[in-house]
């Protein structure tokens, strides 16, 4: 009897062992990559549009056998655009699912609140729409995948004397948001630089919902545009009031108003707005996404979709390059990332910040309501 027990436990202990060796090497078969986006709260269209984009890269790549014969594990946790919720999230992907290559955050506040953490664990963050200038300061295991603000602020000012011949502005941005006011700096050095005039420069808080104040001041300076850089939630409130006082000039914008097709009405026509590609656009890879992306969810991608794609397959290639998931290998292949994606040709700079060019979308009247059309390629 005691000897059948004896059997008995090690018999136990050797299929224990078994399937914890048959456990590990499973996980093994898998690449995880780390997400952090906005999937719910006030920017929650950042991150649902990311995320789906990144899902339809994922499913893409694993159904044309994965990299280096591995599938791609996509896990992603929701920071409600809340950096201390980032910071939790991040911790969570490290600590519990052991990430070691991570997609996010979205907006530049939570992305900043975690990239001195990747830095310091040897994590390397590729963020698809963080803009602030200091996301890569961090360190070598920082990348993006977007263009900086003080390029897309450039570029708005570039194309407002340009491409819309205007010798005069306005620009009303919240002064509490970084992202706003790194676009208003830029957008005026350009603007006057070629020749424009600021006729008015007016700020507001973060929050605030009346504008009329400071836009009775536009009014009166009668500038030939309006530059506004900010969120689409904030942008589709300024525009009502902006149009109910008779300004109906050029409204122009940056990224952040991605998702006003989905959120304002015909206040925004006439309204243009840098961003990182267009869905009309005739390139193939281009038109691939879109028509993918379509019939996956039955809607047209925007840029946030766009970003979170080429995000993956940035990643993907770089781990082919390198032959590994070891992260500082595959940050070494990410370096020298110099390829087509959905939103251009890219390069990365010594900072790991993208080298490509902008398009400025124009918001027009769709069959269904306010859709965007391609206006222009602009470099500052």
């Amino acid at each position: 009897m005691k000897k059948f027990v004896r059997n008995a436990a090690l018999m136990a202990v050797a299929l224990a062992s078994f399937c914890l060796m048959s456990c590990s090497s499973s996980k093994s078969d898998t690449i995880k990559i780390g997400g952090i986006a906005p999937l719910s709260g006030g920017v929650a269209v950042y991150g649902i549009e990311c995320k789906n984009g990144i899902d339809l890269a994922v499913a893409e790549i694993n159904a044309a056998g994965g990299i280096n014969g591995k599938n791609i594990e996509f896990i992603c946790e929701d920071d409600e655009g809340d950096p201390a919720k980032s910071v939790n999230a991040y911790k969570k992907l490290t600590t519990q699912n052991g990430i070691r290559m991570m997609i996010g955050s979205l907006t530049s506040g939570c992305t900043l609140a975690i990239t001195n953490l990747a830095q310091s664990n040897g994590v390397i963050q590729l963020a698809p729409a963080a803009t602030a200038v200091a996301i890569t300061d961090a360190g070598n295991y920082i990348f993006r995948a977007c263009y900086t603000d003080p390029f897309q602020g450039k570029v708005g000012g570039k194309f407002a004397a340009d491409n819309l011949g205007a010798k005069t502005a306005a620009v009303l941005y919240d002064i509490q948001n970084d992202y706003s006011v790194g676009l208003t700096d830029n957008f005026i050095e350009r603007f006057t630089s070629l020749g424009g005039t600021v006729v008015s420069k007016e700020s507001y808080s973060t929050d605030d919902k009346d504008f009329n104040a400071q836009l009775t001041k536009i009014k009166n300076a009668n500038p030939e545009v309006v530059y506004l850089p900010d969120y689409y939630g904030t942008v589709a409130l300024i525009a009502k009031q902006l149009r109910a006082q008779g300004i109906d000039v050029p409204i122009i914008g940056a990224d952040g108003w991605d998702g006003l097709t989905n959120n304002a009405g015909d206040e925004v026509l006439n309204g243009y707005y840098s961003n990182h590609y267009a869905t009309d656009s005739d390139s193939p890879a281009v038109q691939k996404f879109v028509s993918s992306f379509r019939g996956k969810y039955n809607k047209a991608p925007n840029a946030f979709a766009a970003l979170g794609y080429d995000c993956v397959y940035m990643l993907r290639d770089a781990i082919v390059k390198a032959g590994t998931t070891d992260a500082a290998k595959v940050r070494d292949a990410l370096e020298s990332t110099n390829g087509d994606y959905v939103t251009g040709h890219l390069t990365f700079d010594e900072k790991h910040n993208p080298v490509k060019s902008a398009v400025m979308i124009k918001l027009v009247k769709g069959s269904n309501g306010l859709d965007t059309a391609y206006e222009a390629t602009v470099n500052p």
